[in-house]
């Protein structure tokens, strides 16, 4: 067993990743209008940007998962860091708008691959009475990169060049990878698993019960949050200048959200799970009416900050615990796939509020995201049930 402090170096070299990871991901907002000029292309043209790192990761995750199992973790680790860099970098000297969206689609891939590895091996180090709080802990370097991703990459987009976000994204990928090098342990006897034993994972009903949670209720959180900043604009009429301070403190209460997540569930996760939903839902739905009053609004999204992530560490670490009872050989495979079920409800998420932005309005966005974390909560009545059963085995 490592000791306390090597054990908080290795985490704190994961969530270096997870910042370097976070930045990229919500960058992409910023940089839209820079990328659409440049290369002469349409707004939802540029979008493809985010799509297409969307993708890579729901691809990246299981796929790479099943193709690196029985490598050693840290050398795989190392590797994915290694593509994210060289993505960037690719994204960063890019001649045409196509190879912007390779270096995307290699980017997403190693993040998938990265949140996977990264959270089984942060449960590892800990053990499992404090599974979720290691996995906050190293989301924490994700959740703190949502605050400040999109205003930077505005910031040097409007002052520098959108080129220079990137790659200083690669230089942030290359001080993770070399703290990594450093301080992660080594595996040497990560035995090679039969791709039938892990794709087993597809014949539980529990676990892929969660799965859908996941996307539901991650989904819920980004049909608003993908438009929160034309809602601030044209709803609650915050001038342009401030909108990007709104989207600060939104992160700042994410972080502290995800903190709070990984504090309260490592025990009875599911209760936890219920509340945090519930409560989300309401916020939600209110938002719908506060959203016309600037300071009503600025309090429900904190609210809605504080909430956003929360579940994300408790998922991340129930799906663990559901693989380790039903798939001992598949823990990979179903961290993974969770992982995946998170970019799925950031697309899910994004068409439905599209949709709803097309056919309705733009505000309206928050009770359809409400609507889905609803749907999320009935489906939690059914895996109470699962679980039942499984603590009866």
């Amino acid at each position: 067993m490592m000791r306390s402090s090597k054990v908080k170096l290795a985490l704190f070299a994961l969530a270096t990743t997870f910042f370097a990871v976070g930045v990229t991901e919500f960058i992409s907002v910023g940089v839209l209008p820079a990328i659409a000029q440049e290369f002469q292309i349409s707004t939802s043209t540029a979008g493809l940007i985010t799509t297409m790192y969307a993708l890579g990761v729901a691809l990246g995750a299981p796929v790479l998962t099943l193709v690196t199992s029985g490598f050693e973790q840290k050398k795989v680790i190392l590797g994915a860091l290694l593509a994210f860099v060289l993505g960037h970098v690719l994204i960063s000297f890019a001649p045409i708008f196509s190879l912007v969206l390779a270096g995307r689609f290699i980017a997403g891939a190693a993040h998938g691959l990265l949140f996977a590895l990264s959270a089984l091996i942060a449960a590892s180090l800990v053990g499992k009475a404090k599974q979720a709080w290691a996995i906050a802990l190293i989301f924490s370097g994700f959740t703190v990169a949502t605050a400040f991703g999109a205003p930077l990459g505005t910031l040097l987009s409007d002052f520098m060049s959108w080129r220079i976000s990137f790659f200083i994204i690669a230089i942030l990928g290359t001080v993770a990878l070399f703290l990594n090098a450093v301080v992660l342990p080594s595996n040497s006897n990560n035995s090679k698993i039969k791709i039938t034993e892990q794709l087993s994972i597809f014949t539980k009903p529990h676990i892929l019960l969660v799965l859908l949670v996941t996307i539901l209720g991650y989904g819920g959180t980004f049909a608003t949050f993908t438009y929160l900043s034309p809602i601030l604009a044209q709803t609650t009429h915050v001038p342009t200048q401030y909108i990007s301070l709104v989207l600060v403190i939104y992160g700042i209460a994410i972080a502290i959200g995800n903190s709070l997540g990984g504090k309260l569930g490592d025990v009875a996760p599911l209760k936890v799970l219920l509340t945090i939903f519930s409560l989300q839902a309401l916020a939600l739905f209110s938002f719908y009416f506060t959203a016309k009053s600037l300071w009503l609004a600025l309090l429900n999204i904190v609210i809605l900050g504080l909430l956003a992530f929360m579940s994300v560490p408790i998922l991340q670490s129930y799906i663990l615990i559901l693989a380790q009872t039903y798939a001992p050989k598949a823990t990979a495979i179903a961290s993974a796939l969770n992982i995946s079920a998170f970019s799925l409800g950031i697309v899910l998420g994004s068409y439905v509020g599209g949709l709803v932005i097309t056919y309705v309005g733009l505000l309206q966005t928050a009770l359809a995201a409400s609507g889905l974390v609803i749907i999320a909560i009935l489906l939690m009545s059914v895996v109470f049930q699962q679980e039942k059963k499984r603590t009866q085995r």
